[in-house]
């Protein structure tokens, strides 16, 4: 049957501009490309079709398709990350730098990511379109599999969100249920993505009311005394 909209599936995808990989769930080629990041997790992902979780032409492609499909596709600029706009190319004064910024220099102003394109006087010139604004995208997918059970849907969203694939599930009587690891509030990437994920539960399991977040914190276990040494005289000679 081809898939439709709201439909989620297991997926397998590597992306390129040009002949250069710039993402993939496969961690042997993410080695070879020298972007391979130990601190994520590779693998196949979970994506809801119609949720925008992969850029646009990519999820166009992918509906109507057939489980088992492989493939690859082309995605021009208006259906990836857009075109690349001279409105998204401003002079920053250097002194807004807490070091003297220099070409390929990655910052952040005002709440904007941008890199450093130019330096001319004490005015740097900053680019804050999207590194792949304005490129063409090649795509190469495989459909692995329909995921029908929806506490293997959410624990597919909580790691195409935030990483994560050590938070328990349970959905009962209209409580959808994680159990959280400890000091899970350190994490930056998931304090940053939680408030989305409860949004997408409400949006797709209508009978779920509450997103109960339980994160248990155990006595640490104390430590066993040290046997006592029994002290003996010495003999005198």
């Amino acid at each position: 049957m081809a898939l439709q909209e709201g439909d989620f599936i297991r997926l397998r995808y590597t992306g390129r501009a040009g002949e250069n990989i710039f993402d993939t769930t496969d961690e042997e080629s993410a080695k070879e490309e020298g972007i391979y990041n130990p601190r994520a997790e590779y693998g196949p992902v979970t994506v809801r079709l119609g949720s925008h979780h992969v850029i646009i032409g990519l999820e166009d492609e992918l509906i109507g398709k057939e489980v088992g499909a492989e493939g690859q596709v082309d995605i021009p600029p208006e259906k990836a990350f857009g075109p690349h706009e001279e409105d998204g190319m401003k002079s920053v004064p250097t002194s807004q730098f807490r070091e003297k910024p220099k070409r390929g220099t990655r910052i952040e102003v005002e709440g904007r990511e941008g890199v450093v394109i130019d330096v001319i006087g004490k005015r740097a010139v900053v680019d804050f379109n999207h590194p792949l604004a304005g490129q063409t995208l090649t795509y190469s997918y495989s459909i692995l599999e329909k995921v029908e059970d929806p506490i293997e849907q959410i624990k597919g969203l909580i790691k195409l969100f935030s990483g994560r694939t050590d938070i328990g599930i349970s959905i009962a009587d209209g409580v959808a249920e994680l159990t959280l690891p400890p000091a899970i509030t350190y994490d930056r990437r998931w304090m940053v993505w939680r408030g989305t994920l409860v949004r997408e539960i409400f949006e797709n399991y209508p009978d779920v009311n509450d997103v109960v977040m339980k994160e248990t914190i155990s006595r640490p276990a104390t430590p066993e005394a040290a046997p006592e040494i029994e002290e003996t005289e010495e003999s005198e000679e």
